[in-house]
């Protein structure tokens, strides 16, 4: 039987498949063009993350199946993390997501790993701007600059999730609202922390009156 994270990730995954069509059909434009820079952006961070901490993280963490990133039922996903996902996902790969979130092949760990790792075409943003404790110390303390470097994808991934201003991942729930959609996922317009933050920043009004 499935826990309330399991259901929240796979209703959302379905709401998003259900809707991903129809949000295009009615648009000039679609969802490639709202996500290109973000695309551009997790590229470089990929190919920063393996070639900085990718053997370290397989044979430190994976391989020992000790991963402090990869908790059971820990991973934060936003709605925003879906969409980009599924977008550029094919149906066998969506299939197979569906699959080990009603069944994790891994009882203990993140309902999303698989026998070689994460099986999201696109995994969420905060699972690739997380570093553990042992990274930091014996990667990122030991070397300034790359720290640096770091420090500066962090920043920039703040300016796609982090809503004191307008960004990509509450434009992205904001469009599937408007289609109908409704999810805990949702975290830019249901969190009372980031609405606050929403408020200040003028995008919001009124929101606890």
């Amino acid at each position: 039987m499935m826990n309330d994270y399991q259901r929240e990730q796979l209703e959302a995954l379905n709401q998003v498949c259900a809707k991903i069509r129809f949000i295009n059909a009615i648009r000039s434009d679609n969802l490639s063009n709202d996500i290109r820079s973000y695309l551009l952006f997790r590229q470089q961070l990929e190919a920063f993350l393996s070639q900085h901490f990718g053997r370290y993280c397989t044979q430190a963490c994976f391989e020992n199946q000790t991963s402090a990133c990869c908790s059971k039922d820990g991973i934060i996903t936003f709605w925003a993390d879906v969409v980009i996902n599924v977008y550029h996902s094919s149906e066998n790969q969506i299939e197979a997501l569906c699959a080990v979130i009603q069944k994790p092949i891994y009882p203990n760990k993140c309902i999303y790993l698989g026998a070689n790792g994460c099986q999201w075409k696109i995994r969420p943003l905060g699972c690739a701007l997380f570093v553990c404790d042992r990274v930091q110390i014996e990667i990122l303390e030991q070397n300034p600059e790359l720290r640096k470097q770091w420090e500066q994808y962090t920043t920039t991934g703040r300016v796609f999730r982090w809503p004191d201003r307008p960004v990509l991942f509450d434009h992205l729930e904001q469009v599937f609202m408007a289609a109908g959609c409704r999810s805990p996922l949702m975290y830019l317009n249901t969190s009372p922390g980031l609405l606050r933050i929403k408020q200040k920043a003028g995008l919001v009004q009124n929101i606890f009156t």
